[in-house]
């Protein structure tokens, strides 16, 4: 068939199709949204988006279990929530092939931690590949499934920001076809209770031994010999970066499969060079697996185990010397901002002059912690508004409970923050919640969720009621709010702050930048009403600039929501030109 240039998820994801997948399960996260996204496009498997991650990878294994070839899709702080089923399922090992996949985000581009997920493969003793390209996504997505099936285990298949959102050439292939395996029913191998699991621990040491084994021979790794005396032992991105830092004055030893990794293929190539650089984005993987054998490299002395590498980075870092860098240009920077008409803007404003404490979370409206509003306290993990809140509330005085709340959006709430409502009305501690219902999954594209009424194919699913779900939590007072009614708003919050039970606020106004949702006309500013006051600055809106001490509203961004006529005391904002 033909090659087509492709994005490195679109390239996984046609790897899972050509691998005769059966089914797809996953949570958005950035940067591994658009494989899933782009498996919907195959009407051979079934896709879907499920709440959170460890419900993809249960329901994953469900599939394998049952014979079908699996899949799921997460990003590397997904993974920390997927990694109860995980670890079991390394015991229980699989029936059709399951294939997970984990996006590392490098330089935290998108994420609020920088984890290395390679370490998840070790704990797990789970088998690791990490492309490099977008052919190899394909290839090591396709062959990820092959060694699920022979060595009976989940497979781990890494990718990284830089591999998942850049484009090369893919040579494509037909689908296989694979049928669904018959399901016999064996306790001994898929229930998990102590005495069944330590036969299985047995397994899955004896699986290893094999793997490592493999480790050796496989074609996954592969020696690059160019007769150099630099030898480089290196994976996924970097080693592209490698390669265009040193070209044909290095030797490389290319690990695509990134755990188990091997021994003598290591020592062998350590002989043919005269020194060994482990080049490795994030932690010392690689180096302590060498150094722990014996064997001489050179690694984190020279490089960070903080943020993401460069050609010109490391080749500075060897050889001392400068190389051009890719673009000269002078990128200005783009800090990340609430966009102009966010629903969440108005409810941030009310929260910063009301002066509270806001336990945040995990989306948009982690960027309510951005100046000028600066309204947002912590941000931990989905889910860990609601549940941070009650702590907080149980170790102060009372009156701390009147002045503090919580912020998470409508996806969040469904992927983790059911739980901790619960917990809050379980162990009876006066919070106020406030789910800020913006009708989709928004910082990661758009992608439908419970409560959207739509599936992963757009197709239609019933809707979840949060005002149900939440009453049915035994939350007794649950009010819902147009966040753009600041006035509104606060009324709301001083009497649910006020009232010595859980509560829950559900702020509701569609994201400004769906479809649907369609732009008023823009405000523009009367300047010879305006006072140049800048009230209508702290807002935050993108929209909003001061010029020659007036205020000037951007008509280009401006999405006409109405939210910075109500700040001004003049009435100098008015609707269309002024």
């Amino acid at each position: 068939m033909a090659k087509k240039m492709m994005l490195g998820n679109a390239a996984v994801a046609r790897g899972v199709y050509e691998a005769g997948c059966h089914f797809v399960s996953s949570y958005p996260g950035t940067p591994s949204t658009e494989i899933t996204e782009f498996l919907a496009g195959y009407e051979e498997l079934h896709a879907e988006w499920a709440p959170n991650e460890k419900v993809a990878v249960e329901s994953a294994m469900g599939a394998s279990i049952a014979g079908g070839r699996a899949f799921s899709a997460m990003k590397h702080v997904g993974l920390n929530v997927a990694a109860d089923p995980i670890f079991t399922a390394s015991y229980t090992g699989v029936n059709g092939g399951c294939v997970i996949a984990v996006a590392d985000d490098m330089g935290m581009h998108s994420s609020q931690n920088e984890q290395d997920s390679r370490h998840y493969a070790r704990a797990s003793k789970l088998p690791m590949l990490e492309p490099a390209d977008s052919q190899e996504c394909k290839d090591f997505a396709k062959e990820a499934f092959r060694l699920s099936e022979e060595f009976d285990t989940p497979v781990f298949l890494r990718l990284s920001t830089r591999v998942s959102h850049s484009q090369s050439a893919v040579e494509l292939a037909e689908r296989e076809d694979v049928p669904v395996k018959p399901y016999e029913k064996n306790i001994s191998k898929y229930v998990m209770m102590p005495a069944k699991a330590k036969v299985r621990h047995v397994f899955v040491e004896e699986r290893e031994l094999k793997l490592r084994e493999f480790a050796e021979t496989t074609s996954l790794n592969r020696v690059e010999n160019n007769g150099a005396k630099i030898g480089v032992v290196v994976s996924g991105i970097a080693y592209q970066y490698a390669k265009e830092a040193f070209g044909k004055n290095a030797n490389y030893l290319k690990l695509g499969l990134v755990y188990p990794l091997p021994v003598k293929l290591i020592e062998d190539f350590a002989k043919s060079v005269d020194t060994l650089y482990v080049i490795e984005e994030l932690d010392d993987v690689f180096e302590s697996h060498c150094k722990k054998h014996g064997i001489k490299v050179v690694g984190k002395e020279l490089f960070s185990k903080l943020g993401e590498y460069s050609p010109e980075l490391i080749r500075n870092k060897i050889l001392g010397s400068d190389m051009p860098a890719a673009s000269q240009d002078t990128v200005p920077v783009r800090p990340p901002v609430l966009c102009p008409g966010c629903p969440h803007r108005g409810l941030f404003y009310v929260l910063s002059k009301l002066k509270l404490v806001v336990s945040g979370d995990i989306g948009c409206y982690t960027l309510g912690a951005q100046p000028p509003l600066e309204a947002v306290d912590t941000t931990l993990c989905m889910g860990a508004s609601i549940s941070g809140l009650h702590g907080m509330n149980l170790v102060k005085d009372p009156e701390f409970a009147k002045k503090s709340v919580s912020v998470i959006g409508d996806s969040t709430f469904f992927h983790s923050g059911m739980t901790g409502l619960l917990n809050i009305v379980y162990n009876q501690s006066p919070s106020t919640v406030l789910i800020l219902d913006n009708s989709i999954t928004g910082m990661t594209g758009h992608q439908q969720n419970p409560g959207t009424g739509l599936t992963l194919q757009n197709r239609p699913a019933p809707k979840a009621d949060i005002e149900a779900i939440c009453h049915a939590l035994g939350v007794a007072r649950v009010t819902v709010v147009d966040p753009n009614d600041v006035g509104e708003v606060e009324r709301v919050l001083k009497e649910e702050l006020n009232t010595p039970e859980p509560s829950v606020i559900i702020a509701r106004r569609p994201c400004a930048l769906l479809k649907y949702v369609k732009p008023q006309p823009a405000f523009s500013v009367n300047q010879d009403k305006c006072i140049g006051c800048k009230l209508c600055l702290k807002i935050g809106c993108p929209a909003i600039s001061m010029r020659d001490g007036k205020a000037t509203i951007d008509s280009s961004i401006c999405t006409g929501c109405d939210l910075c006529s109500k700040m001004c005391p003049k009435g100098a904002i008015e609707r269309g030109d002024a």
